[in-house]
């Protein structure tokens, strides 16, 4: 292995969803450079369909007070269907990754308050200083949302390798206008997800979840001869 592939998989292998952040800003520059990495990222005939917005700082505040009652008054506004509902190995996966997060924090299966506690973070974005709201522009559909989920994979192996984390957050696409109002974001741009991202809190116990990752076996299958 080449000490450039090394390094990339060490940044691949550190990359996990973290759920505690500090409260520290990342500076201005470092943010510019991580999105300029991202931009790297392939998409159809090159045309780049993501529009970022991150909110941070007095903006930031004000969805993170917001959103959790919003979320409990039930004002949900989705750009996108979402049901959350699996079956087969998949449902097993979404199963066991709901246990490694509330293990690692030491909830027990039947501390229902705990867990809805546990999900409510998620509106209030894990503390984190900055989140970046995911936007595909119309009338763009499902292979840009292809380009869009690359793109944030880029973001994030980015914000990993300058010893940052982040978490991606489907939840956040639950208050597409709401975010799109505090935005100011044209109602053109339609909400994919979030992602929460800062300085990690080393000693919170969620950031301890370790979700497991399924043999190479199990979803590549070889054709033809190599050597």
């Amino acid at each position: 292995m080449t000490e450039q592939a090394s390094v990339f998989s060490a940044v691949v292998a550190a990359r996990r969803s973290l759920r505690a952040f500090t409260p520290e800003p990342v500076p201005r520059a470092t943010l510019e450079a991580i999105f300029r990495d991202a931009a790297r990222a392939p998409s159809n005939c090159n045309t780049q369909p993501w529009q970022v917005h991150v909110a941070s700082g007095a903006v930031l505040e004000q969805l993170r007070e917001s959103l959790p009652q919003k979320f409990m008054a039930g004002e949900i506004s989705m750009d996108f269907p979402y049901d959350g509902s699996y079956e087969g190995v998949y449902k097993d996966r979404q199963h066991g990754a709901a246990w490694a997060l509330y293990n690692a924090q030491g909830i027990a299966r039947e501390d229902k308050a705990a867990r809805h506690e546990t999900f409510m973070r998620n509106f209030t974005f894990f503390d984190a200083p900055h989140v970046a709201f995911l936007f595909l522009p119309e009338p763009f559909g499902l292979r840009e949302a292809a380009d869009l989920g690359m793109f944030a994979q880029t973001l994030m192996l980015a914000i990993t390798a300058r010893g940052l984390g982040s978490c991606p957050q489907t939840a956040l696409s639950f208050f597409a206008d709401q975010v799109r109002e505090a935005l100011g974001v044209d109602a053109g741009n339609k909400l994919l997800f979030g992602l929460s991202f800062g300085y990690p809190e080393p000693d919170h116990p969620a950031n301890r979840c370790q979700t497991e990752r399924a043999a190479l076996q199990d979803f590549v299958h070889f054709h033809g001869d190599s050597p």
